[in-house]
């Protein structure tokens, strides 16, 4: 009898703890809080982020295989200069989506709100046209200068800045929307599927896959995404907002947004000079082994992109309703989502470095070692999680554009210092020392000028 009542017992135990779980996963998707919302986007986008690093990451292997280190590493140094030029063209109008929409929302202004999102989109067409032109002018007026294999690789990326931007603003206003699958999706699952089944229809045709048909391809590529994701937001947008008038406030737009276009440009400066700052000295096979090196940790810096993504908006819109304790507990959870992720997935990812390299060819395990070194500046950036968003919307843009300003010139003076000296690790210790500075004038400028503790650990 008491064996039978001890079986019942357990099994009416099990079932409340089943019936509890899944409650809490209703609850999870169901629950329409800001804290709730805010970690389903950031999972969500950090699921989508990792599905398109295991994408990118099996590409980039593949592309090294196929292409040989060198020509590998000549569409890496070129792949360096879309992302760094396009990230140039949004002029920060990306990131001000997520100020701009919930304010404009919150006051009824639909007629600003229906301008920012039509206006938003011309801008980065027209400056993007601009620098194609302008870059393209620069490489054929170095003439002799440039070597030849890089002429074709460097005049193709030109034809990727106009749309670039576009996609760019895109992003920024499905987030605002929480519409992650508009904002990732297309960037980031379905752009390196596509380059990835075209460079293998090449190599499986026989056709050597060099630099110059990848960039041919990722042009083709950019462009029918954009395409894609522009019409699939339009109608999305048609059933959350009424026609009618427009109303365009480019002045405050630009005003707002040039500030933190400061900030991302110094970002852009830091995340990729060592690479094209290494290819001076050492060569497009070096760069090879060095973008493996770095790639294989760049899962790490998505779970930073997947939080900043998910709460930017929620910091302007605490901040501009008073929130103050909603808002500096809420940056506390961002912080910790931010920072104990990355230290799991780093301390993975360097247990099994090594083999890991080893994915791409012969010669690439040399960058294990460097990868210790970009570790560190990584877990110093998340340790403060996404506190330079929080920054940009409390309309502290130009402190936050300096500290970007320094950590970028410190970053460039060690590679240009170490690089000549010690190659391919001296370019991880520059990067690495400045995401170590910059995260530290992050956290004293939160701390002293708004009152906000922003480091993983608390008194």
């Amino acid at each position: 009898m008491s064996i039978s009542g001890s079986s019942g017992s357990g099994l009416r135990s099990l079932r409340i703890g089943v019936g509890g779980w899944i409650a809490r996963a209703r609850a999870l998707f169901s629950d329409q809080s800001h804290y709730s919302i805010a970690r389903r986007v950031a999972g969500s986008t950090f699921l989508m982020r990792v599905a398109s690093a295991a994408l990118a990451y099996g590409s980039q292997i593949l592309f090294a295989r196929w292409m040989g280190r060198f020509e590998f590493g000549l569409y890496v140094y070129v792949w360096t200069w879309i992302l760094l030029l396009g990230s140039f063209v949004p002029l920060g109008i990306s990131t001000t989506a997520q100020r701009f929409i919930p304010e404009y929302s919150r006051r009824g202004e639909f007629d600003r709100l229906r301008g920012f999102l039509f206006g938003s989109r011309l801008l980065p067409i027209g400056l993007g046209v601009l620098v194609a032109v302008l870059g393209a002018a620069a490489v054929y007026a170095f003439g002799d200068r440039v070597p030849s294999y890089y002429l074709a690789p460097l005049l193709l990326v030109s034809f990727c800045l106009p749309i670039h931007g576009v996609s760019d603003v895109n992003s920024g206003i499905a987030r605002s929307y929480n519409w992650t699958n508009i904002a990732v999706v297309p960037a980031y699952l379905l752009r390196p599927a596509l380059l990835l089944g075209g460079m293998a229809a090449v190599y499986f045709a026989g056709v050597s896959p060099s630099a110059v048909v990848a960039m041919m391809l990722a042009a083709a590529v950019y462009w029918t995404t954009t395409a894609g994701q522009s019409f699939v937001l339009d109608r999305k947008l048609r059933n959350e907002i009424a026609a009618g008038p427009r109303r365009y406030d480019f002045t405050l737009w630009l005003g707002t947004a040039l500030p933190i276009f400061l900030v991302e440009s110094f970002y852009f400066l830091l995340a990729y000079t060592d690479v094209l700052v290494l290819d001076l000295f050492a060569g497009p096979e070096d760069v090879a082994v060095y973008y493996a090196a770095t790639k294989t940790l760049a899962i790490v810096a998505f779970v930073y992109f997947s939080v900043s993504a998910a709460t930017a908006h929620r910091f302007s819109e605490y901040h501009a309703s008073g929130a103050r304790e909603r808002l500096d507990a809420f940056l506390a959870d961002a912080v910790r989502w931010t920072f104990w992720p990355s230290l799991a997935i780093t301390a993975c990812f360097l247990v099994f470095g090594k083999p890991l390299l080893n994915l791409f060819g012969a010669g690439f395990d040399h960058g294990y070692p460097w990868m210790f070194v970009l570790a560190i500046g990584l877990m110093a950036r998340a340790s403060v999680g996404p506190v330079e968003r929080l920054l940009n919307m409390v309309g502290e843009q130009r402190v936050c554009a300096a500290i970007y300003a320094g950590a970028f010139a410190i970053n460039l003076l060690f590679c240009f210092l170490l690089i000549p000296r010690i190659g391919p690790i001296g370019a991880a210790i520059a990067i690495a020392s400045a995401m170590v500075v910059e995260s530290a004038l992050l956290y004293f400028v939160a701390k002293y000028r708004l009152g906000i503790h922003v480091f993983i650990w608390r008194r």
